[in-house]
């Protein structure tokens, strides 16, 4: 199955890139273009079962963060219980907190949702929107329309939106990857200025490659990523796209994340599983 996948990468259309990763840890590993950092961010889904253990992981991440010598940024995404308590352990630290998902209102009687305003007043800085597990029906089926709708409302509240994009296996076989990332990106980006898309991370995620053990090659991964690139380029500007960070999420794991990080659109990663294992994440945040 992997090397039907990995066959598959010339049906994306974009020129893939071989790049060179021994550079020394600490120095860029690539030639790109804007001023971006790297960002590392766990996304613990439904995980831990309890508060104890989600402080343990965060205390853990918290470490591994502050023994990092690059310059990048670290971010922990958790349950919305745990979120006032990880967020008092990543206090001063290198490490931000972001929440899973958010509601499209500020208030009233919607039982179970959760505002920004309220994200906001226990610290967190990242929302994700659009993961792939709220956009096919895993927990939600969310419209492009709804994710635009919290992208804005995100912003709005002065936090910052992580937007997942991504094709299921089905569309990256019949070819349509592109096709399918674009249109996510048009509707889902509606109505966004430039400078607040300058605040936007997109994270990349094939959603055949995810808690599947699959993976994208890191040539495959790469030129997905680089049509992104252009398709902001496209609709904003050059200088626009260039400062836009985009991670890469899919079974990101220690063995394949160094290779995944030399690519030169590819910013960072969104991480499921691994990221609840803290040596795994240690391994992760510090690739080589």
């Amino acid at each position: 199955m992997i090397t039907k996948i990995a066959a598959s990468a010339a049906i994306l259309g974009a020129s893939l890139l071989t790049v060179d990763a021994s550079s020394a840890i600490g120095a860029p590993l690539r030639l790109r273009g804007g001023d971006r950092k790297y960002h590392i961010a766990g996304n613990w889904k439904l995980n831990p079962a309890t508060i104890d253990e989600a402080k343990a992981l965060a205390t853990a991440v918290v470490k591994s963060a502050k023994d990092n010598k690059r310059d990048m940024e670290t971010t922990v995404c958790c349950p919305y219980p745990f979120l006032a308590a990880v967020a008092d352990i990543c206090k001063g630290s290198k490490v931000s907190v972001g929440a899973e998902d958010v509601f499209t209102e500020d208030k009233g009687a919607f039982t179970g949702g959760v505002s920004t305003s309220m994200l906001k007043s226990v610290g967190v800085k990242y929302v994700l929107v659009g993961h792939s597990e709220r956009r096919h029906g895993n927990i939600a089926s969310e419209s492009n329309d709804t994710i635009n709708l919290k992208v804005k409302k995100v912003l709005e509240a002065g936090l910052l939106p992580v937007l997942c994009v991504g094709e299921t296996k089905t569309e990256y076989e019949a070819g349509k990857c592109n096709e399918v990332c674009a249109e996510q990106l048009k509707t889902n980006l509606a109505g966004i200025s430039k400078d607040d898309m300058e605040k936007i991370v997109i994270a990349y995620e094939p959603v055949w490659a995810i808690g599947t053990g699959l993976v994208a090659t890191p040539e495959i991964a790469q030129s997905v990523h680089a049509y992104i690139r252009s398709w902001l380029e496209s609709a904003y500007d050059k200088a626009t796209a260039d400062k836009i960070v985009i991670q890469y999420g899919g079974s990101v794991a220690p063995d394949n994340v160094d290779k995944l990080m030399s690519c030169p659109d590819i910013d960072g990663a969104l991480v499921g599983g691994a990221s609840l294992v803290a040596d795994k994440f240690d391994k992760i945040i510090n690739f080589k």
